[in-house]
């Protein structure tokens, strides 16, 4: 898998994320360690796309 794709796969996964903690954060019983959870993890790829973006250029 070249940079630029396993860039592009962890950028629709950080959508994903993004798309669950807004779903997450509207339910009536919202769990907020869950919540927690996936924001570090939304986090966490966000900083290794940055961090692979730079090695592309």
């Amino acid at each position: 898998m070249s940079l630029s794709s396993h860039i592009s796969q962890l950028q629709r996964k950080h959508e994903t994320l993004s798309q669950r903690i807004e779903m997450e954060a509207r339910s009536p019983s919202m769990d907020n360690l869950k919540l927690t959870e996936l924001k570090r993890e939304k986090l966490r790829l966000k900083e290794e796309i940055s961090r692979l973006s730079v090695e592309l250029h």
